[in-house]
C-alpha cells in the first residue's frame, strides 16, 4: 500500500496581487518588484509623530507585539499562493484604528535588490479597551515570486494609525522564516508476508522548488525507519537511511508480527519536518 503525506500548514503565505508570473517558472532575481509600499505612504491622512520634542513620546503609537503564522516558519509550497495570518497589538490614548504589515528581505526598503510581500485587504482592528487593539489580516505569498535561496529570515515591517490620526511604523519590528513545503511517502511490500520475512520499505522524501513550481527529491537526507505493532500506539525507530540523489528511500527490514512501517524526516533549516502515515503489513 502506497501512502503519502504533505506537510500541514493551518496558514502560511504571502503575495503581491496583479502580478503575473507562469506558474512554471519562477521570475529571475532581478525581475523581481521590490518591497511593496505600505503604512503611511499607502494611507491617507495619517502622521508620524513629531520628533525632538516633549510631545512625540506621548502621540506616537507604541507597537507591543506582531504575530506573523502564529509564530512558526512559513511554509509554501511549489505552486499555490499562501495566505499568513498577521496579529499586531497597539496602543494610544485615542486609541487605534488601523494596522499595516509587510514581510521583506534585503538590506533596506529603498535598496533596489530588497524583495517583499504585503497584505491586499486592509486590516480588522478589534479595541481590548479604550487604548489597546489588535488589528488581524492575512498576508499572501506568492511562489511564483521565489527563488529557493529566499529559505532563510525575513523581516517584519510593521505600521499602526491612532484615532487621532497619529501613526508609528518599525520596518524591522520582528523576524520570520520561510521554508519550502516537504513531501514523503513510504510503501512496504510484500503485503502479506511470512512471520519473519523479508519486506522492503520505500519511499521518496521531495520538496517545493519556487524557481520551477514542481517539487524535487531531497538528497543524502537522513531519515528514520520507524515500526509499531498493531496493538501498539508507539513507534520505535528501526534504523536510519539517507536518501539518495534523487530524494529515493530504500530499505530492507525482518517483519514477524502485524504492524505499521513509516519514514520519519526531521527536517532541516529550509524544510519543515515531515512524517507520514504508517504503511500496514500483515504477518501472516
Amino acid at each position: 500500500m502506497r501512502i503519502r503525506a504533505t506537510v500541514a500548514v493551518a496558514t502560511g503565505a504571502l503575495a503581491l496581487s496583479a502580478l503575473a508570473v507562469p506558474a512554471s517558472q519562477a521570475a529571475p532575481a532581478g525581475d523581481r518588484p521590490g518591497v511593496p509600499a505600505y503604512g503611511s505612504a499607502t494611507h491617507q491622512g495619517s502622521a508620524a509623530a513629531p520628533k525632538g520634542n516633549a510631545r512625540a513620546a506621548v502621540e506616537a503609537p507604541v507597537i507591543s507585539k506582531a504575530v506573523v503564522n502564529g509564530g512558526k516558519p512559513i511554509v509554501v509550497g511549489a505552486k499555490a499562493v499562501k495566505k499568513v495570518s498577521v496579529s499586531i497589538t497597539a496602543s494610544h490614548p485615542s486609541g487605534i484604528v488601523d494596522a499595516d504589515a509587510i514581510i521583506w528581505t534585503g538590506a533596506s526598503l529603498d535598496d533596489p535588490e530588497s524583495f517583499g510581500f504585503g497584505s491586499p485587504e486592509p486590516f480588522t482592528c478589534k479595541a481590548a479597551n479604550a487604548t489597546t487593539s489588535t488589528c488581524t489580516q492575512n498576508i499572501e505569498i506568492d511562489p511564483d515570486w521565489l527563488l529557493n535561496s529566499d529559505t532563510k529570515t525575513w523581516n517584519v515591517g510593521i505600521w499602526v494609525l491612532s484615532k487621532d490620526t497619529f501613526s508609528a511604523q518599525n520596518d524591522k519590528f520582528g523576524k520570520t522564516k520561510l521554508q519550502r513545503l516537504s513531501k514523503l511517502d513510504v510503501n512496504a511490500a510484500p503485503e502479506p508476508v511470512r512471520p519473519g520475512g523479508t519486506i522492503t520499505i520505500t519511499g521518496k522524501l521531495s520538496r517545493a522548488n519556487w524557481e520551477t513550481g514542481t517539487y524535487k527529491g531531497y538528497s543524502t537526507q537522513p531519515v528514520q525507519l520507524q515500526f509499531r505493532k498493531k496493538t501498539s500506539d508507539t513507534y520505535t525507530t528501526v534504523k536510519t537511511v539517507k536518501t539518495s540523489t534523487t530524494g529515493t528511500l530504500k530499505t530492507t527490514a525482518k517483519a514477524t508480527v502485524d504492524g505499521y512501517w513509516r519514514w520519519n524526516f526531521a527536517g532541516t533549516s529550509t524544510t519543515p519536518a515531515i512524517i507520514p502515515a504508517g504503511d500496514f503489513v500483515d504477518v501472516s
